[in-house]
């Protein structure tokens, strides 16, 4: 099977026509695409998507079926001392040795490369564990627990960094920490990050492709801007209400696209094709009916407003 053609220099990651199944169960299905070097790409799909059997297959883990992958222009058959050497894996959850120190534990996994000792030093102030490399593992908050994790994929050098759900479970601030070491490793290596994660906003943050799976089909790929260009869905005006109506007429004359009203929540939504042309026409209509707004917002598609139109259901609602 020849590999799809692609232009410019050779990408990180090519997957041809790749296909997985488990039984009755179709994981991966027939996907092909392409990752270049220092590009940022983040996966996401709700659970059952195939997200997590790609990755694997990727890692080397899992065969495919059918088709075939290439890293750095390689298979795995053959080449594993060498790509075993190209990649950085972290998982969702990785387990330490409690009674390690942070440099104690970098040094174990720098050992099984036979690595030089100042190289721990260096991913030590690369991750900024500088003042708990001599703390107990076990004493570890969760962002510094998944910046020792990350600290031991990055301590090969890696072209390729393969990413779990690095953020799951971390307070805002420590997550955007962890994002801005990625994007240092980005602009001062050039690395290429695989990310699969359940937050929107971070994957619009890191990434400069997004891939929305489902039932092991892509349903579309491309940057932010080109996924709400392509499958533009319209503006969404938000609103809740002091009355709690039973039903309310929300077509404004035949101008909204899709509408929905929860009369327990008292919260509406609206999709328009333009905010500013239909403002004045729920204004007129609220007024009317002698309803009170307690909220209103009116904004852009997001992300996650796309994810829903394509998925039918919530990425949050699958954590």
């Amino acid at each position: 099977m020849n590999p799809i053609q692609t232009e410019g220099p050779e990408p990180v990651v090519l997957l041809n026509k790749v296909s997985k199944h488990f039984k009755e169960v179709t994981a991966v299905d027939c996907l092909s695409f392409n990752i270049r070097k220092g590009m940022f790409l983040a996966l996401l799909g709700p659970n059952g998507a195939g997200k997590t059997t790609l990755v694997e297959m990727i890692e080397g883990l899992q065969k495919p079926d059918s088709g075939e992958i290439l890293l750095f222009g390689r298979k795995w058959q053959g080449n594993e001392d060498f790509l075993h050497h190209q990649l950085g894996i972290s998982l969702q959850e990785t387990r330490f040795i409690d009674k390690l120190t942070v440099k104690e534990t970098l040094r174990l996994f720098a050992s099984f490369y036979g690595l030089e000792k100042n190289r721990v030093e260096e991913v030590i102030s690369l991750t900024g564990l500088e003042e708990k490399h001599r703390t107990f593992t076990v004493n570890l908050s969760g962002g510094q627990r998944q910046r020792l994790a990350l600290s031991i994929a990055l301590l090969n050098r890696p072209s390729l960094l393969l990413l779990d759900e690095p953020t799951t479970g971390l307070d805002p601030a420590s997550r955007r920490e962890l994002w801005h070491i990625l994007l240092s490793l980005k602009k001062d290596f050039g690395t290429t990050l695989i990310l699969t994660t359940h937050y929107m906003e971070e994957a619009s943050f890191l990434c400069d492709e997004i891939v929305i799976m489902d039932h092991g089909r892509i349903l579309a790929k491309g940057s932010l801007e080109q996924l709400l260009c392509e499958h533009d869905k319209g503006e969404i005006m938000e609103f809740s209400l002091q009355e709690r109506p039973e039903s309310i007429d929300l077509s404004l004359n035949g101008n909204v696209r899709e509408s929905t009203w929860d009369s327990e929540s008292r919260k509406g939504w609206l999709l328009v094709n333009d905010i500013v042309a239909n403002i004045d026409g729920f204004m007129n209509y609220i007024a009317r009916n002698n309803y009170h707004l307690t909220s209103f917002e009116c904004r852009k598609m997001t992300l996650e407003d796309l994810f829903i139109s394509l998925t039918g259901r919530k990425l949050s609602d699958e954590t």
